[in-house]
């Protein structure tokens, strides 16, 4: 499409803006490590909140919701649990203030206040710096080809997607590597704004375009019914046959399957706590575990309604007004491009320049995210601790510089060749995720788990969630079951054989090892004070420290994951009920949020302070006060 004289006026200004503002804070990131990666934890958790909820709004992911919202309905708002999302809710629960207590600055540095220094500790910090790589690479690759797509439908140069890419990635470059996380975090905030009032724009004019009589004329009964059965329910055959294909090509069909699935996965992963990229180095930026919690909490509220109004706006109007053109490709449709069609065709000028600003800012906030995520692994986890750790604070900066870039480079000739967003998705979510989670849920709750047992599981895990995709892939009796029974492999059969693999190494590992030493240990639980099977070390705590008392707080953990839940669906399904103009649903789910809202104030919100007392002292806070 040829974009509008104004439209490329504020997308220019804004792109040039935001090198700008993010260059110009870059001086205060580089006096050393510590303000470069974490901004000196000096950064409040709201600031901190919308940064990482403006890392979570990018391109690629919205192009997919829009996908899932277009062809799954309303009954979309569960795939996500593919990432899981409902890991924010762990996180705020309980999972922030554990990994803020720690007081590191990566995730393969928290390895030594688990495991120690031994040998066993050394492997464990050497694995999760090659996981750090394979995942900060796979979410870059994954962005890579979703901006590459989206450019290339609006900007008017006729280049391919690739280059698109590479062009927007070396603009955004140039601040990310210079100013680390302080600059990251500023443009992320103002970024999010921009996009924040460009998502309410798109929402209110599919309200205004869109009545709901005609909405139904288009799409199959139950789309707009958030629940479900067994069976998806969506008969696409005769409104647009592609949507059929698709839903048989995703292996979705059992959709009550598929979600169980889902909610077994999402469990596992989010109790592993967070992979190392650019959500755990947000919780290690806040000041403290009680800030920690409450900016995980936070950003499940602020990314929620903007980017649904976003998504369900353009699925509205794509589905009331394209319908017909998506129906002439036939099964050539690629439905990751229902995102840029529908903007290219119902969004006016002026505010379709300002709302491809604000998805070329999502793209950015996550490629910067996912990019200032990447040094601390190879300079603090690598070279600070193996080469030279004695070098100057400016020195460690320059290598930042120098990470971030080739980082960038490789993500690149990666991203160049991968065919869609959703492959990457998947095999991010199923297969390397599968191969990160039994060690990182374990590393938690068992005390007896070593660093040898946390290597090997690593390693296995990795290691089956590459090889294991191309040996199903060959295996043509598996072929022939999935001909005739639509499941997704990638959720219902590779996650579960990568977390075996990688169970059998954790347990082999563990059990053929002497355990790590007491006082490593008994540092651990004193610091982090997790629940879990840590009876023998808290034993030994308590002979040291007879006032010294348990973490108490497993049921109430648990009772407050699963209303978060309940409320964090809640929050999705309120702005899809209110663009959809189904306002008796839309009051239903906002008594829902209320509620939900209501109990957390009581059972979670009101026991952070005491928490973090409590784990200061080991002793009640009523007792300390």
């Amino acid at each position: 499409m040829n974009l509008h004289a104004i439209d490329i006026v504020i997308i220019v200004a804004y792109l040039a803006s935001s090198v700008l503002v993010g260059y110009w804070v870059s001086h205060r990131a580089s006096r050393d490590m510590k303000a470069y990666f974490l901004g000196g934890n000096k950064m409040p958790w709201y600031v901190l909140g919308i940064s990482n909820a403006s890392g979570m709004f990018d391109i690629s992911g919205s192009m997919l919701l829009v996908y899932w919202m277009f062809v799954y309905g309303v009954k979309s708002v569960w795939i996500p649990w593919l990432w899981p999302t409902f890991n924010q809710v762990f996180l705020m629960v309980y999972l922030s203030a554990w990994l803020r207590r720690s007081k590191v600055m990566t995730g393969a540095e928290w390895i030594k206040t688990r495991f120690g220094t031994g040998r066993g500790a050394q492997l464990s910090h050497l694995i999760v710096v090659i996981y750090a790589f394979f995942s900060i690479i796979g979410f870059f690759s994954y962005g890579f080809k979703g901006i590459g797509k989206f450019a290339a439908t609006f900007l008017p140069w006729h280049l391919s997607p690739n280059v698109y890419a590479l062009i927007l990635v070396a603009i955004t470059a140039i601040y990310v590597i210079k100013g680390g996380m302080i600059s990251v975090v500023i443009t992320e905030v103002i970024q999010f704004c921009i996009l924040a009032i460009a998502s309410f724009a798109v929402g209110i004019i599919a309200m205004m375009k869109v009545s709901p009589g005609l909405l139904h004329r288009v799409v199959p009964a139950g789309w707009d019914n958030v629940f479900f059965g067994w069976h998806l329910g969506l008969d696409w055959s005769t409104l647009i046959p592609a949507a059929s294909a698709k839903i048989a090509q995703d292996g979705y069909g059992l959709f009550g399957f598929f979600v169980m699935m889902l909610f077994f996965k999402g469990v596992l992963v989010s109790a592993a706590g967070p992979a190392p990229n650019y959500d755990m180095q947000r919780i290690l930026s806040a000041k403290n575990g009680r800030e920690a919690s409450m900016m995980s909490a936070w950003v499940n509220v602020v990314l929620t309604f903007p980017r649904y109004f976003l998504i369900i706006g353009l699925t509205v109007l794509a589905a009331a007004f394209y319908s017909d053109f998506i129906r002439s490709m036939g099964t050539n449709m690629d439905f990751e491009l229902v995102l840029p069609y529908a903007l290219a065709r119902f969004v006016p000028a002026g505010l379709l320049g300002f709302l491809i600003a604000g998805l070329l800012a999502a793209f950015m906030s996550n490629f910067a995210a996912t990019v200032n995520a990447a040094p601390p692994y190879f300079v603090n986890d690598i070279y600070k601790r193996f080469i030279n750790p004695n070098a100057a604070p400016r020195t460690y900066v320059r290598l930042s510089y120098l990470a971030s870039f080739v980082v960038v480079v490789i993500g690149v000739l990666i991203g160049w060749n991968v065919s869609s967003v959703n492959s990457v998705v998947l095999w991010i979510v199923s297969g390397l995720w599968g191969g990160y989670t039994a060690s990182n849920v374990l590393k938690w709750y068992w005390w007896r788990f070593n660093g040898y047992g946390y290597f090997w599981g690593m390693v296995t895990g990795i290691s089956s969630s590459l090889i294991l995709p191309g040996v199903l892939g060959a295996l043509p009796a598996l072929q022939s079951f999935l001909g005739t029974h639509p499941i997704n492999v990638d959720v219902s059969i590779t996650f579960p054989l990568v977390l075996v693999f990688s169970l059998i190494g954790c347990f082999a590992g563990t059990q053929l090892t002497k355990p790590e030493d007491d006082a490593v240990l008994m540092d651990f639980y004193r610091r982090v004070r997790p629940w879990g099977f840590w009876g023998p070390i808290l034993r030994k705590v308590q002979a040291e420290d007879p006032a010294f008392q348990r973490n108490r707080d497993f049921p109430r953990d648990m009772f407050n994951i699963v209303v978060g839940i309940v409320w964090q669906v809640a929050l999705v399904a309120l702005p899809l009920y209110v663009v959809l103009q189904e306002y008796g649903r839309a009051v239903a789910v906002l008594a829902v949020v209320l509620a939900t809202s209501a109990i957390l104030k009581f059972t979670w919100y009101n026991h952070l302070a005491e928490r973090e007392v409590e784990t200061e002292t080991g002793q009640p806070a009523a007792l300390v006060g």
